[in-house]
């Protein structure tokens, strides 16, 4: 079992994919924050902002698929150079839009670049996790997305008021630029050829050598394969991107908050959602080490996550109470990033020579329920002036996905890769 010390070469390059989290979540939902100072100044309707939202969300969907490849076969080194170069050049171009044209050409560049980024990264954790720590990994790297959550609303308020919202979107954006310096110089595709890695570290690391591998990659089967994790992510990711599109704007609206106020608030909702994915990621580990139940240590965690965002939900809909509603979605949060850490986890239990593609296909249903819940919940303002009717979608879905759970199965291994490659690595998958 590899000892906790600090400053190890792994534990300094999780903590570089952290900061990679969250950078890229800042610059996905500064637009939120941001959005009330755009929507006067651009002239911009509710839905055409609900557009502008989800513009970001059809190319990150199909760059979940074709970037995940591209980190399995490139490796995650270039693959992320090239990406955060795009995304970080495409932040800086929506301080620089003009109308609605220009601010969702902005976005899908954006999305382009970010699509491949978590398909990647879950690949580069494959090649330097261990599987008994890989829910761990998946929660504080997610943990931190969520941090750039709850960091971006107040962050980004105090630009727009000292500066401007262009501005503020300029300075995140050359942010991105020194990431992207930072992980050129220290990361390696393969940890054995990092100078700074310890024998002790490499013994515990995955025996098989699977850092950018060019390889034929059954992509039926996989697909199959990966399926109801799809639909699983689907259905948090509707949740999640009604949270960090619109949270905002909703207590701007719905409360008549200040920007100051809804920044406060919807920051403090984000912060619930830094704990989940913590919880979330110690409490799948945790339950593997003690039962060595795979399966009860992701869908357990995951079901668990959905049903406690629906009842956390419920009040939502039923009180006008600033306190209740405040203290309701922070809670509904908590539970739905319970489920991030076993979901993102699982590509790596199911297909670890693979995990880059079955990531990506796991995280297309993330980025197509991008793609709809924007301009559903903008149109439905529009026509029915109710900020919280969106919500009730949401927990139709919530329920729905706690079934769809029941389905991913992480205990049985992709079985086209262990007639390939040999057996699976042990301890990715005991049933």
């Amino acid at each position: 079992m590899l000892r906790l010390t600090r400053f190890r070469t792994t534990d300094r390059v999780l903590f570089i994919i952290c900061l990679m989290y969250l950078v890229t979540y800042i610059d996905r939902v500064n637009i939120s924050t941001a959005a009330p100072a755009m929507q006067a100044e651009l002239g911009l309707s509710n839905v055409e902002l609900g557009l502008a939202f989800s513009a970001f969300a059809y190319p990150y969907a199909l760059f979940q698929i074709l970037g995940g490849r591209l980190g399995d076969w490139l490796g995650p080194h270039k693959t992320l150079i090239i990406c955060g170069s795009i995304w970080s050049a495409a932040t800086i171009m929506i301080g620089f839009v003009e109308g609605a044209v220009s601010l969702v050409i902005a976005r899908i560049l954006l999305g382009i670049g970010e699509g491949s980024a978590f398909p990647t990264a879950t690949r580069a954790l494959s090649n330097w996790m261990p599987a008994q720590k890989r829910g761990f990994a998946q929660g504080i790297t997610h943990a931190f997305a969520r941090f750039g959550n709850a960091l971006s609303p107040p962050l980004i308020a105090f630009l727009v008021i000292a500066l401007s919202w262009r501005d503020s979107f300029i300075i995140v954006g050359l942010v991105s630029f020194l990431w992207v310096v930072l992980w050129w110089w220290y990361f390696r595709d393969d940890p054995r050829q990092h100078r700074g890695v310890t024998q002790e570290e490499l013994e515990a690391l995955p025996k098989q050598k699977i850092a950018g591998e060019r390889k034929r990659l059954p992509w039926i089967p996989l697909l199959k394969r990966m399926l109801p994790v799809t639909m699983t992510d689907f259905c948090y990711g509707w949740m999640l991107w009604l949270f960090l599109n619109w949270i905002p704007s909703y207590f701007l609206h719905q409360h008549h908050l200040d920007l100051k106020k809804s920044a406060f608030f919807s920051a403090g909702v984000f912060l619930a959602g830094v704990v989940g994915d913590l919880v979330g990621g110690w409490a799948s580990d945790g339950i593997l080490r003690r039962t060595g139940n795979i399966g009860w240590a992701r869908i357990g965690v995951i079901v668990v996550g959905f049903l406690g965002a629906f009842a956390c939900m419920l009040p939502v809909m039923f009180s006008t109470d600033l306190v209740t509603v405040a203290l309701s979605l922070s809670a509904a949060f908590f539970f739905a990033e319970l489920i991030v850490a076993p979901i993102w986890a699982t590509p790596m239990d199911i297909a670890p020579q693979y995990s880059g593609t079955a990531s990506g296909f796991m995280n297309f249903g993330f980025g197509l329920a991008g793609m709809i819940s924007p301009v559903v919940f903008g149109l439905t303002i529009d026509l029915t002036g109710r900020w919280d009717l969106p919500f009730a979608a949401s927990m139709v879905l919530l329920l729905l996905g706690a079934f769809m759970a029941l389905w991913i199965r992480p205990d049985r291994p992709f079985r086209e890769e262990r007639k390939t490659d040999g057996a699976a690595e042990p301890g990715a998958a005991t049933a």
